[in-house]
């Protein structure tokens, strides 16, 4: 089973399940998730091939669906699920796949889509980077910027390093994401389409200076998931929930908390 950082304790609200994006960690999400725990049990997962979960060959979007219903089996109960980018696509395939297990659902800034960018640039980045005698981030950062200009895109990769092991080593699958990475950018909307939509409430909250959910999306969201919601978070982008955490977390609390609740009773 995914390894599980868990947060609070149970309350009359559902859990609140965490799925990351590429190349991120549970750990990416303590801060939210802390303070979401105020009022109920949260759990954020390592994805498979990443941070402390395990490592496999696969890597598409059933088999990471599959990985999330059983982290919920396993809890005895139904749990709001919240995904962001890889992650958002692995819980939107988990709510139509086992509507029973998820009762509510946040997507941030990914649609059930296929996209045409790839990330293969940043596992080349982080293959080549020479960890001959590295024992500080600052010189990781330092030696990955000749592969990788982004200071705030080496950052969040620099987490998945761990300076710890002799010698340093990522603690990413870097095989299977690059074998798989096309099922990543991807959608298995083959899967998707043979099935029910979920009828569950639903958000959809992306970064207004993203271009993950474009307009031309709203079609395939709508049909999905015909209950959904569409916010954007202003001066955000694809990392919204680090760009702008309280932002983040104030829409979290009005769509998931007892105001959302009573919104949804019949």
């Amino acid at each position: 089973m995914l390894t599980v950082i868990r947060h609070g304790t149970a309350t009359d609200l559902p859990p609140l399940l965490i799925a990351h994006g590429l190349f991120g960690s549970a750990r990416n999400w303590g801060a939210i998730a802390k303070r979401m725990s105020d009022s109920r049990a949260v759990m954020a997962v390592d994805m498979r091939n990443h941070a402390g979960s395990f490592h496999d060959p696969c890597h598409d979007y059933p088999a990471m669906a599959a990985d999330l219903a059983e982290v919920i089996r396993a809890e005895g109960k139904p749990m709001d699920v919240l995904g962001h980018s890889m992650g958002g696509k692995a819980a939107m395939l988990l709510a139509l796949s086992h509507p029973d297990l998820v009762n509510r659902l946040v997507i941030a800034d990914i649609a059930p889509v296929g996209y045409g960018h790839s990330q293969s640039h940043l596992i080349d980045a982080m293959r080549t980077l020479d960890l001959t005698g590295l024992d500080s981030r600052t010189e990781a950062d330092r030696r990955l910027s000749a592969r990788v200009e982004d200071p705030q895109v080496r950052a969040f990769l620099l987490q998945s390093l761990d300076l710890k092991a002799v010698p340093p080593r990522w603690r990413l699958n870097l095989d299977a994401l690059e074998d798989q990475m096309d099922l990543i950018t991807g959608w298995p909307a083959q899967t998707a389409d043979r099935l029910p939509p979920y009828p569950g409430a639903t958000l959809f909250l992306s970064g207004a200076l993203s271009d993950y959910v474009r307009p031309e999306a709203r079609e395939t969201i709508r049909r999905l998931f015909p209950q959904a919601r569409m916010a954007k978070i202003p001066g955000a982008g694809h990392w919204l929930h680090a760009e702008k955490p309280r932002e983040f977390e104030a829409a979290l609390r009005v769509f998931l908390g007892p105001v959302a609740d009573a919104a949804t009773q019949p």
